[in-house]
């Protein structure tokens, strides 16, 4: 299966809360997304590996998207090095992205920004023909996505472009109240963390809002890329 958009994130959830009204927008117009969580953010305060992941395969289901993997990498501990790099080549060399979303580059958790820098490595060395992997005892072609974009997470970013989600926000938070265990629930028994409070989804709708005022809108969502991006006129701009 060929995927049109690949959505990495370090854990589960992170995809739902900065991107998926994006994907909702994209699955509308008729590509295939996937997602891609490199472990189980099983160094949650709230929940364990094993319910997240249901949780995660429950908003997956919500989404529409066409496929989800996990990598289960060490929540925490995962580093930059051949063998992490090796594994999420071997998943963009199988679904053949034409984009991949990943974590912000810079953010208050430190797996985030280390997570944004290992996912965009993987994506140009995925397409150096040297680089072997190998899938079900095949050798996989060599590819490179023709794009890398990072997602805003808790840290406000200045965005490099904004994509208007307003259609889409209310099967977006559906999506990220998938994850109970992790947001706020009064009848809950574990610790509060930082998007336990009441007011957390709010603030995610708050802050969608804030990016969709920018270029007229309700809601949007906002991206980075370390390169320039190319329109082909003016007119394609809000």
């Amino acid at each position: 299966m060929k995927l049109d958009i690949l959505a990495i994130g370090v854990h589960p959830d992170d995809v739902e809360l900065s991107a998926s009204g994006t994907i909702l927008k994209h699955i509308a117009l008729g590509k295939k997304v996937g997602i891609l969580d490199l472990t189980r953010g099983e160094l949650g305060t709230r929940g364990n590996a094993e319910l997240r992941t249901k949780e995660a395969m429950a908003a997956a289901q919500i989404l529409g998207i066409s496929v989800r993997e996990q990598l289960q990498m060490a929540d925490g501990f995962f580093e930059n090095n051949e063998t992490h790099l090796k594994q999420i080549i071997h998943i963009i060399r199988k679904y053949q992205p034409d984009i991949v979303l990943c974590n912000a580059i810079n953010d208050r958790h430190p797996d985030h920004g280390r997570a944004a820098k290992l996912s965009a490595d993987a994506c140009f060395y995925s397409g150096l023909i040297k680089i072997e992997t190998h899938d079900n005892g095949l050798m996989q072609q060599a590819w490179r996505p023709k794009a890398v974009y990072h997602y805003i997470q808790d840290y406000y970013i200045e965005p490099d472009f904004v994509v208007d989600i307003s259609a889409h926000i209310n099967k977006k938070l559906e999506s990220i109240m998938a994850y109970s265990s992790q947001f706020y629930n009064p009848n809950s028994t574990e610790p509060e963390t930082p998007i336990s409070g009441k007011h957390f989804i709010e603030n995610v709708k708050a802050k969608a809002t804030i990016l969709g005022r920018i270029i007229g809108t309700d809601y949007a969502e906002g991206f980075t890329t370390t390169r320039y991006i190319g329109v082909e006129n003016l007119f394609d701009l809000k």
